[in-house]
């Protein structure tokens, strides 16, 4: 992949988005694209945090494991994408597993000259605070559905917040998960069991919420789930 390229999707990413051709050129000069193949780790968790990724295709996993070695699935990442997000001026490790789903070329930035050149022009750490507070607020989403949701409550918004990260408008109000998520994977994203995903999913199944298509991947009636919630 030659510079002209990387330049053209670097500039597509939203944290880059404004910046003049001149501007993200020194971007471009400090990186490489690499191909990784299904199966294979990007980078394992609490490896040194030495290098930031822009996903060019693919999809990639992000996911953690806890003292009982149980996985914990973080999110799922496509094109246009960023990781991490957290390492950006602080020393430390990676605070996850990243796994390729699917063949995917990633563009690789060593953390140390990129956080030179945010230092070297301002307007673009500006973005990437943005960013950065983006994430912190997912977070304390997550956390307050954790602490005032019910488990079934906390199921729908999972499905409605993977309808805008991983979903395409398909009919009508339906939006399709572009990742065929098992209910194991559910479970794992909110710390639950499979069970108790599975009986959910077969009531909201039921009252024609949610489908699967011939692919198996999820179709989602959006306003119908977000009633569920009010």
């Amino acid at each position: 992949m030659n510079d002209s390229i990387i330049k053209k999707h670097l500039q597509a990413v939203s944290l880059f988005k404004g910046l003049s051709g001149e501007e993200i050129d020194p971007i471009v000069g400090i990186s490489n694209v690499k191909a990784y193949q299904p199966g294979t780790f990007v980078f394992m968790q609490d490896e040194p945090l030495d290098r930031v990724f822009f996903i060019y295709s693919g999809k990639v996993k992000i996911h953690k494991s806890d003292m009982s070695g149980k996985e914990q699935i973080v999110s799922v990442l496509e094109a246009g994408d960023m990781f991490p997000h957290a390492g950006f001026f602080r020393e430390g490790n990676f605070p996850a597993h990243a796994e390729v789903l699917e063949t995917s070329e990633l563009i690789v930035i060593p953390v140390q000259k990129f956080e030179d050149i945010l230092l070297e022009y301002p307007e673009l750490c500006v973005k990437m605070f943005r960013v950065l507070g983006e994430k912190i607020l997912d977070l304390q989403s997550r956390l307050e559905e954790k602490i005032l949701r019910n488990t079934y409550e906390q199921i729908v918004m999972l499905l409605l917040r993977l309808a805008q990260s991983n979903g395409v408008k398909s009919k009508e109000q339906y939006y399709r998960l572009t990742s065929p998520f098992t209910n194991q994977e559910l479970a794992n994203m909110i710390g639950t069991s499979r069970e108790t995903v599975n009986r959910t999913l077969n009531q909201l199944r039921k009252r024609g919420m949610i489908e699967r298509d011939g692919e198996g991947y999820f179709l989602l009636d959006t306003e119908k789930l977000e009633e569920e919630i009010l």
